[in-house]
């Protein structure tokens, strides 16, 4: 049961497989074993390939099925239509298309494997690489608002001296009128004189305008500070709104990036040797002998070519002998006599009947 199978996969005529010797017959089932399996490797690298991108496993199974099926028909086909020739150079010519395809098929293939294989290493890629993208992601954010917050800073320090110059001129006032007092400074003389009293005055007109600055400065910086807690938890949530599309950064070209980033040398080897699977049944075919099986396939095809073209000759001479009889026939009538007086009396009687309906037609018009 399972030969025949292979024998299906092969593309081999079981009537004729039946009849040949039992190496022949394994070497057959051999090649439909390679085409079946290659077929089985591409259904899974397909389903694996497919299950990254939609993430369903149902869908990743058809679509790898189908893809499957397509690859098994495909390899049946070319590898059931490739014919032993008694010279080499003709078996290759016919081969090349093929082996141009199985280099386009192994890549297909390989591809998704690698990713499978490599998965940790393409991982830790990933990563890096979402790292990269969230830092520049953060640094492109707060280029919208690192102006804004920088700029109401700013003014909250500007804000911010303006107190701290007017407390060091309430302070330096503060300290004129006390040395005054003491008799440090100006008159020397202990006591709150005049001069005290016009110190004091001004201090306290100062220290009043300091408590005014103060009470509207501070309102500012606090309207600064709630405008930088806005514009800052605004950037929190650009950051967090965009961090799910980094996150996600994980498809399957993102992965074949990351697999190239990786050194070459094992993705190349794994890509050979899927290379050899696709290429094995018809370098098999290229390889082996003329098998006996090769030989009655070419008897059959010759038989059947020569009956075709027996059957395109005998009608080619029915249709010459056809003619030849159709123009013998013709002939002979246009030398028949009584039949050309037949036809000559055909031919009076019918001008006769148009001649009197026309006479009636004449009469009664009139």
């Amino acid at each position: 049961m399972l030969k025949k199978f292979f024998w299906m996969c092969s593309g081999a005529d079981p009537a004729l497989l039946e009849q040949c010797s039992g190496s022949e017959q394994i070497k057959q089932a051999g090649i439909g074993g390679t085409v079946f399996f290659t077929a089985l490797m591409a259904f899974i690298s397909s389903a694996y390939a497919l299950f990254t991108v939609f993430d369903q496993v149902w869908i990743a199974l058809f679509f790898g099925l189908v893809w499957g099926l397509l690859i098994f028909n495909l390899d049946r086909f070319i590898v059931s239509t490739i014919r032993k020739r008694d010279t080499f150079g003709p078996e290759l010519l016919q081969a090349i298309p093929r082996l141009l395809l199985a280099v386009i098929i192994a890549v297909v293939i390989s591809k998704p494997l690698e990713l499978k294989l490599f998965e940790k290493e393409i991982d830790r890629v990933l990563l890096e690489s979402k790292n990269a993208m969230t830092l520049d992601n953060r640094e492109q954010i707060a280029l919208t608002y690192t102006p804004q917050i920088e700029a109401l800073e700013a003014e909250n320090a500007n804000l911010k001296a303006e107190i701290a110059t007017k407390e060091a001129e309430v302070n330096a006032l503060y300290s004129t009128y006390i040395a005054e007092a003491e008799g440090r400074e100006g008159t020397l003389k202990v006591g709150k004189g005049p001069v005290y009293k016009e110190k004091r005055e001004k201090h306290d007109a100062t220290l009043a305008e300091l408590q005014a600055l103060r009470e509207a400065n501070n309102a500012l910086i606090a309207g600064n500070r709630e405008s930088i807690a806005l514009l800052k938890n605004d950037y929190e949530q650009q950051v967090t709104t965009t961090q799910p599309v980094i996150d996600g950064f994980d498809g399957l070209m993102a992965r074949i990036d990351a697999l190239e980033a990786l050194p070459w040398l094992p993705s190349f080897f794994i890509f050979l040797l899927f290379l050899a699977v696709e290429t094995m049944p018809i370098i098999s075919k290229l390889m082996a002998p003329k098998g006996e099986y090769d030989i009655k396939l070419e008897r059959s095809l010759s038989a059947l070519e020569s009956f075709a073209a027996q059957q395109a000759d005998q009608q080619k001479q029915q249709r010459t002998t056809d003619a030849a009889i159709n123009d013998k026939i013709y002939e002979d009538l246009r030398e028949d006599e009584e039949l050309y007086r037949h036809k000559r009396q055909n031919a009076i009687d019918v001008l006769k009947f148009q001649s009197d309906v026309f006479y009636e037609r004449q009469k009664g018009s009139v």
